[in-house]
Order: structure tokens, then C-alpha cells, then sequence
């Protein structure tokens, strides 16, 4: 503890540097803290101003060794910032080690399936922009998966896209099979095998998806504004209330209303069911048959309205 020259603002009394906090001696008022830790953030044992080395990345699910794995590098001479230079015999037997050492990172075969299976996980959530936090949990649903032994008999592609799919499920994270499975190394079928398992087997904490989740990403793409879009979550609103979405695709439901809601005022943007049908991927049948109850709704709301 070390005092300070600085007095109290309130009692007029001396401070004192307690901990990370500065406290009057009388009143007891904290008037400062100070909870930086201003040490060095790297770790070194040599050469410490011009090799200022951190200890590494922290801790990851989606490396198969939590990515505490160790690497014999390439760099020798001047380059790497070493003061000597490996040749000839040296050279040769450091490429033996780190040959053998490479081999020896994966020591079973369920090793060599999580880095297949996690390679493929970071490839297609980089690829649908998903979060580092979806990724992780991810590639821990892929391990859960392989822990269970879930793997036999299918493949480890489906499971890596259909643990992403389960993620973003239970995320709440709108994103279709279809798209997942356009990025996969795996087809539909096979994303669909793996997540019926991983649900049945792991008892995801899945439910129903909400249409209203692909609203801001379809009217983005369709460049239909914000009040389209809140007038579609009304729509969407309206056909949950009277029970109409189980068993439709969310996402055609989603793009419907969007359309349903462009066409209601002059000064929004038109679209057309067949530009609705191709954002969301759906038919533009599934388009005609949401709106046409949306104008029963409608419809049947005017009729109680004037017998009212």
C-alpha cells in the first residue's frame, strides 16, 4: 500500500491506496480506482526487446487439440529473427522432426475425423458469415455427435453441415437447409439424415422456426426498405395469431409477406411472386397460397369489424 499526497474532496482527510482502489482514512470514500493491469501482455525468456513472443491463441472447440497443438517452424537465419543459421546435417534432421511431429499431432482415427470434420465446420460458417461463437458451438455439437457414435453408417460432411444447421436452429439464426447444404461438401439428403439423428439422439433444444427471422435478410436482398419489412412482421404476426404457419416453409411464409406487404401502397417498391419465390427459394405457388389466406384474413377481419 502506498500513500497519496491527494486529500479527501469530501472530509478533508488523507487517502490511501488500498488494493486497487484510493479510500479516505476518515469517511471511507472511494474516490479512485484503478484496475489496469499495466503489466507486459507477452511472455519471453530472451531477447526481450526485439523478440517480444506471446504465449499464443486461446482456447478453441473447433481444433480438435483446443488449439494447444505446437508447430516446429520453417524460418532460420536472419529471417526468423534467430542469431544462427541451420545447414546441412542440422537442416535435414529438423525436416525429419517436424515431418514426424506432424504425423504425430493426430494419434487415432477419431483425431483425423474432428480435424475433417472441424476443417469443414470453419469452411462453411466463413462461407455463410456466421459468428465465432455459432462455429464453436458447432464443432462442439459435432463432437457430442462423435462421442455418442452417431457417425456409422453416414457421413462426416453431413453431420459437419448439419451440426451448423442445429446451431443456427437453436440460435435463432435464419438460415435454410438448402443454403447450408449449397456450401456443404454434403447434399440435402445427407444434411437431413444427420440432423434427424443429432435431434433424436442429442434432444436438441429445437422449436418451430419464426418466419419473421429471414424478414430483415429477404427485404436487404429484395432492397424493399424497413417499412415493408415491419409491415410484413404485421402479416406474419397475423397469420400466427390465427394458427396458419405449422407445416409451411418458414421462409416461403417470410417471402410471401414481404410480397404481400410491398403491393399495399403505391409508393413502396413492386415485386413480383416469382422475384419473392427466388430469394426465399420456394415455389411461387407457396407464395400465391400464403397471400390468398392473408386476404381471407384480411377479408374476414372486415366483416367482423362492420357487424360489430
Amino acid at each position: 500500500m502506498a500513500d497519496t499526497a491527494a486529500v479527501c474532496p469530501e472530509c478533508d482527510g488523507r487517502l490511501r491506496q488500498r488494493g486497487t482502489e484510493i479510500v479516505c482514512e476518515d469517511c471511507g470514500l472511494v474516490s479512485g480506482e484503478d484496475s489496469i493491469d499495466r503489466g507486459p501482455e507477452w511472455r519471453s525468456f530472451e531477447d526481450d526487446d526485439t523478440d517480444r513472443r506471446r504465449t499464443g491463441a486461446p482456447l478453441t472447440r473447433s481444433r480438435h487439440d483446443r488449439g494447444l497443438s505446437t508447430e516446429i517452424g520453417y524460418g532460420s537465419g536472419s529471417d526468423s529473427g534467430y542469431s544462427s543459421r541451420l545447414t546441412g546435417r542440422k537442416r535435414r534432421q529438423i525436416a525429419r522432426l517436424r515431418r514426424e511431429h506432424n504425423r504425430a499431432r493426430i494419434s487415432s482415427k477419431v483425431e483425423r475425423n474432428q480435424v475433417y470434420g472441424f476443417a469443414e465446420i470453419r469452411r462453411i460458417t466463413a462461407s455463410l458469415s456466421l459468428p465465432e461463437s455459432a462455429r464453436e458451438q458447432a464443432c462442439a455439437l459435432f463432437e457430442s455427435a462423435q462421442s455418442e457414435g452417431l457417425f456409422q453408417g453416414r457421413s462426416l460432411e453431413g453431420f459437419a453441415a448439419a451440426a451448423i444447421y442445429a446451431t443456427c436452429r437453436t440460435r435463432s439464426i435464419a438460415r435454410t437447409t438448402d443454403e447450408i447444404a449449397d456450401t456443404a461438401r454434403a447434399d440435402g439428403d445427407e444434411l437431413s439424415v444427420a440432423y434427424d439423428a443429432l435431434n433424436r439422439e442429442l434432444g436438441l433444444p429445437t422449436g418451430p422456426i419464426d418466419p419473421a427471422e429471414y424478414l430483415p435478410r429477404y427485404a436487404s436482398k429484395l432492397e424493399v426498405g424497413t417499412a415493408v419489412e415491419q409491415r410484413a412482421r404485421d402479416h406474419v404476426e397475423t397469420l400466427l395469431e390465427a394458427g396458419l404457419i405449422g407445416g409451411r416453409n418458414p421462409s416461403g411464409v417470410a417471402a410471401a409477406c414481404l410480397y404481400k406487404a410491398a403491393g399495399e401502397r403505391e409508393d413502396w417498391p413492386t415485386l413480383t411472386q416469382a422475384t419473392a419465390a427466388e430469394v426465399a427459394d420456394v415455389a411461387p405457388v407457396t407464395i400465391r397460397s400464403t397471400v390468398v389466406d392473408l386476404r381471407e384474413l384480411g377479408s374476414a377481419e372486415l366483416v367482423s369489424a362492420s357487424s360489430d
